[in-house]
């Protein structure tokens, strides 16, 4: 495991000796030295806070018993409306008069209805009391309190405090609206069985470069398998050549726009439920076995399933990696990487949960869209999109499903002008800009300080 220090990319470094070390000097390493650089910290504005936390997110602590009974969690309430407060009650030893408060901050108490011998003091307010003399009768009134959102917030939690003379508690009522369903037609099912219909469901989306001669192949090996699903191709050549066929799209973009952003692009015209990222450079083959990966996501709560590439020498991988961000202080965190999985998905012994996955995948459509892809990553990237959907993604990788990777050798004499022209842009050198600007969105977006990888 080797620990990377992440500094401000602009900075001037030196060299000093090697020491895989974290602690406050901050060192980075490059190539093997671990550098040292003097430079000015980003706080981590208070606005992320503000908009990251909600209300939900306090720590409250239950008291050791206590006579009061209030709802731990499930009460819910529409913006701006009204809701009768379920389980609110009393147990308390006999007394002359017995007393309850709630008290609220975005919103208001009353009663839908009064019972005798019962005194309700501040209805319609924040700060609400019932009083009475009989527990029976007070424990009846506390059925019918009402609470009302009156400051607005589309999502978010008032968290009450509800207290007698000796005793206080807290509990939250959520304030939101209920999450508006985004339905999809599952297409109708051949000859009546209960197949997935593919074509309905799955849209295959890739991103392709100066290499007309590999997406030709890929488009004429999904055909074999899947003559009629929708392909869409987000192309930044320079030299462009338009992919004409049946339920082909094909979107064009400036010239080296890059491979984040083509992903946005090709992904944002998907209008299926799921969407198959493939690259232009991958070849179906029987062994690409899509009902599989649909049937995963169909029959469990995960949003992203990977699958497998086999390269030509025989090798298959699928680059199953688990990512955590280790607590820092207000200079970042540290984001932690390692090879691996967490668990076998029950029912699925082929198929694991983990963080991280290679570049052939199912997801939910609506997920990869709320992640996005950083279009400040032209050149580099993958395992960024994971990282930024860390906490969002719940993913998954399934060996049982593979691909082919078309052949990379190539004897350099013969390569093509759009060969050497692919390769410079893929494959930058350690000074090229794009690594900085790696570097710098881990340091700057994400608010990391340091990486830990295998």
């Amino acid at each position: 495991m080797c620990t990377f220090i992440l500094e401000c990319p602009y900075c001037s470094c030196e060299c000093i000796s090697p020491k895989p070390s974290f602690g406050p000097d901050r060192e980075t390493a490059l190539n093997g030295t671990y550098m040292k650089t003097s430079c000015w910290h980003l706080k981590l504005p208070s606005f992320i806070s503000i908009r990251s936390q909600s209300p939900l997110d306090q720590l409250i602590i239950v008291q050791a018993n206590s006579p009061l009974e209030y709802p731990v969690q499930g009460v819910e309430v529409r913006p701006l409306q009204t809701i009768l407060i379920p389980g609110l009650s009393l147990q308390a030893a006999e007394r002359t008069l017995y007393r309850v408060n709630l008290t609220a901050t975005m919103g208001t108490f009353d009663v839908a209805a009064e019972v005798e011998g019962v005194k309700v003091e501040r209805e319609g307010q924040m700060h609400f009391s019932l009083s009475g003399s009989q527990l029976d009768n007070l424990n009846r009134q506390m059925q019918f309190v009402t609470y009302t959102n009156t400051l607005f917030h589309p999502n978010t939690a008032d968290i009450v405090q509800f207290s007698t003379d000796e005793h206080r508690a807290s509990f939250s009522i959520r304030i939101r609206h209920p999450p508006t369903p985004k339905l999809y037609n599952p297409g109708s099912s051949r000859g009546g069985t209960r197949t997935y219909n593919i074509s309905a469901l799955v849209t295959i989306a890739t991103k392709t470069f100066l290499r007309y001669d590999k997406l030709r192949v890929l488009i004429d090996s999904i055909r074999k398998f899947y003559p009629t699903v929708t392909i869409i191709i987000a192309d930044d050549s320079q030299d462009i050549e338009h992919v004409q066929g049946p339920h082909i799209e094909q979107y064009f973009m400036p010239f080296g726009k890059g491979w984040f952003a083509g992903r946005n692009l090709a992904i944002s015209q998907v209008t299926t439920k799921y969407v198959l990222w493939v690259d232009d450079d991958f070849i179906f083959t029987p062994r690409t076995k899509v009902e599989k990966l649909v049937d995963v996501l169909e029959k469990t709560s995960l949003d992203l399933v990977g699958g497998a590439v086999r390269e030509i020498i025989g090798y298959t991988t699928t680059y199953r990696q688990q990512i955590s961000v280790q607590p820092g202080n207000e200079k970042g965190d540290c984001l932690r990487i390692r090879q691996g999985y967490h668990h076998v998905i029950e029912g699925f012994p082929d198929c694991v949960v983990t963080d991280g996955v290679i570049n052939f995948f199912l997801a939910r459509t609506e997920k990869v869209l709320q992640v996005g892809f950083d279009p400040r990553l032209n050149r580099v990237a993958h395992l960024e999109f994971f990282i930024d959907g860390l906490g969002i993604l719940h993913v998954g990788s399934c060996s049982n499903v593979v691909i082919d990777h078309a052949s990379k050798i190539k004897i350099p004499w013969l390569k093509s002008v759009n060969e050497k022209q692919y390769s410079k842009f893929r494959y930058p050198n350690s000074t090229d800009e794009s690594m900085n600007t790696k570097l710098s969105l881990f340091y700057f977006k994400n608010h990391f300080k340091c990486m830990m990888a295998n």
